[in-house]
């Protein structure tokens, strides 16, 4: 190699060298501004330093703290049991909040979901079944080396759970074996942060957050995305800041999801359209989202991992609303 070429060759590495320093400095920085920002948007506030909407219609009818542990992740039964997970616990409290059993787990169970008689808890890698009894069935996993499972849901024929780190959601048999993935090729999902909610429904739909994008899309299991609705934005039907909604759930008027940066829990249709709030005018740290499930759209069970309480909200008025009886239903 003549010297020439030995000095830009020399030269080249260098640049390439800085080159990554600069790309490798600015994902830390974005991760130390989220961090810190908690995806914080700019947002008008009135006297009260509260963000303007509609009236909530919603109450907290009971608040349960959680003192064995870090709470984080909520489920409720077609019975109308709550399973509770944390940091190294997994409970099963009955429908008043009296506790029936709680088991240590060897690390967080960040997802939990319910299916008959049996109990799906997720914990960064591994998937832990366990009867409504408290005792453990078996376990499935790991299925990537990086990943990072946020949630998951059981449906009558499959489950299906979503990794943040590989950035894709694995549809399972009901004894573990994967059949399908949804996110490859040109309909990837956009997950900045590890916020990433999926729920399965018994007629073969998927409903995914994608946070990056801050809309709710609907697929098959066999991974094809049929629909999608959601926009960035402050207003009350819209999904602000960075990697929204963090959490989800599917409810008779259509979802109930929670935000982070504005740290609200709504409700709205099967069309992405606002209905109403359930929690916007609170005191809940705004960078740590609630996990938020409900089992018929009348009680709404929200776990603040900020503070480990369960917050029980009903509303104001116990009849129905007009959105409540409509026959329409995502699932």
């Amino acid at each position: 190699m003549s010297l020439y070429r030995k000095e830009r060759f020399v030269m080249n590495r260098k640049i390439y060298a800085v080159v990554s320093l600069l790309i490798l400095l600015t994902f830390i920085g974005y991760i130390i501004y989220d961090s810190i920002t908690g995806g914080k948007v700019n947002r008008p506030a009135d006297e009260t330093g509260k963000v303007p909407g509609p009236p909530e219609q919603w109450i907290t009818d009971q608040v349960l703290d959680i003192t064995h542990g870090q709470l984080i992740s909520v489920a409720v039964s077609e019975r109308g049991d709550i399973y509770l997970g944390g940091n190294s616990f997994l409970a099963r409290y009955d429908g008043s909040l009296k506790e029936k059993w709680k088991i240590k787990t060897d690390s967080k169970i960040n997802a939990v979901s319910v299916y008959g008689d049996t109990i799906y808890a997720a914990s960064q890698d591994i998937i832990y079944l366990s009867g409504i009894d408290g005792r453990m069935i078996t376990e499935w996993g790991p299925y990537e080396a990086n990943s990072i499972i946020t949630s998951v849901s059981a449906g009558r024929t499959t489950i299906a759970f979503a990794d943040a780190g590989v950035k894709r959601i694995f549809i399972l048999k009901k004894d573990g074996e994967v059949i399908s993935m949804l996110g490859q090729m040109k309909n990837d999902f956009i997950i900045p942060s590890p916020y990433f909610d999926v729920v399965l429904s018994d007629e073969g739909l998927v409903f995914a957050a994608n946070t990056g994008h801050r809309r709710i899309e609907t697929w098959s299991v066999e991974g094809v995305k049929k629909a999608q609705f959601g926009e960035p934005g402050t207003a009350p039907g819209a999904f602000c800041g960075c990697c929204n909604p963090a959490h989800f759930a599917v409810i008779p008027q259509g979802f109930v999801t929670a935000e982070k940066g504005i740290n609200r829990i709504k409700i709205i249709d099967i069309n992405g359209e606002f209905i109403e709030f359930v929690s916007s005018k609170n005191s809940f740290t705004p960078s740590v989202p609630l996990d938020v499930a409900s089992g018929d759209g009348v009680t709404i069970y929200a776990a603040n991992p900020a503070d480990s309480k369960l917050y029980v909200f009903k509303r104001k008025n116990p009849r129905p609303s007009p959105a409540f009886q409509s026959d329409q239903s995502p699932i």
